[in-house]
């Protein structure tokens, strides 16, 4: 009797030790995940961190530092999930922009040809047959000349006739000597060749270099500390995401980029700045320079101060 009421103590003594360890890992110590490498994180949370990087292509033009952002995703094939996420955007219907820049960045890295079914032994490859195919081409004649169809025109055939001569019996025997008579080719007609007009070919517009519109000084103790805001917008004024933003101080520098906080700006981005401490900013690469950035000192109530921080605004020219 002693026995079974000890095992049931001890089955009991289990089943409280796992409820408390779950409640403990659950609820009250739950785990926190740091600075997680990208192939770890979940689905949705890739799609996002692909469409950054698609953006930023789009702005830098910088193919091998968006190809090295891909590749910690660990993807099998980028360009294939590239396509396949601007395919769920477009279906979606509300991310039409990002889904262009994922179709962007797709094109850029290219998609590797499907391998051809082996042969069996003893098959021959049929060689391929071209097909010349005509392409329109655009003039800047007003008026378009009639196309004229030519047929070419069959060379004649060039006969060969053999007339064995005899000759003097030597001792190997007669030897032929083959007389050779060919035909006279017809001369034809010159034939009129087509002169072709030159095709526009378009050249890249290189875009304009991002110049800052204006700096305000934030003084709001709520911020907590001094920061960088910057807002890049284009002529119209809508916000801009993926624009790299390089920070470079005495010793270190530092790039970031817009459109990761959306719920305030689609075009902005934050940098913490270190008081005493002189920054120099560029908006994407060739953007104007910006010196001399300090954190600046605000009054508070009192004779109290705090630090304040610098608002910047960019945009096209």
């Amino acid at each position: 009797m002693n026995e079974d009421r000890g095992s049931w103590y001890l089955l009991t003594a289990i089943i409280i030790g796992i409820i408390l360890g779950l409640l403990y890992s659950w609820t009250i110590s739950p785990a926190e995940y740091i600075d997680t490498p990208p192939f770890s994180l979940r689905a949705d949370y890739k799609d996002r961190y692909r469409a950054v990087i698609a953006i930023a292509y789009d702005t830098t033009r910088d193919l091998q530092r968006a190809q090295a952002r891909l590749n910690l995703l660990r993807d099998e094939d980028p360009p294939l999930a590239l396509v396949a996420q601007a395919q769920r955007y477009l279906a979606d219907g509300d991310r039409v922009l990002e889904a262009q820049a994922l179709a962007n960045l797709a094109s850029a890295l290219g998609q590797a040809p499907t391998p051809l079914p082996a042969l069996p032994e003893g098959t021959s490859t049929p060689s391929p047959t071209k097909t010349s195919t005509l392409t329109p081409t655009l003039t800047d004649s007003p008026t378009s000349e009639p196309s004229t169809t030519r047929t070419a025109t069959p060379f004649p055939e060039i006969s060969f006739t053999s007339t064995i001569t005899p000759t003097k019996e030597i001792a190997t025997g007669p030897t032929r000597t083959p007389t050779i008579t060919r035909t006279p080719r017809p001369t034809l007609p010159p034939t009129e060749t087509p002169t072709q007009t030159p095709s526009r070919t378009p050249t890249a517009t290189l875009a304009p270099p991002f110049v800052l519109d204006n700096q305000v000084l934030v003084c709001n103790p709520a911020i907590g500390e001094p920061q960088l805001q910057v807002f890049v917008s284009n002529a119209a004024g809508v916000g801009i995401p993926g624009v790299e933003i390089i920070v470079i101080w005495n010793s270190g520098e530092d790039h970031f980029y817009t459109g990761l906080k959306p719920d305030i700006d689609i075009g902005y981005a934050d940098f913490s700045m270190t008081p005493g401490v002189t920054y120099v900013m560029q908006a994407a690469d060739g953007g104007q320079l910006i010196s001399n950035l300090v954190a600046p000192e605000c009054a508070g109530e009192g004779d109290g101060h705090y630090w304040g921080s610098w608002r910047l605004v960019f945009s096209h020219p």
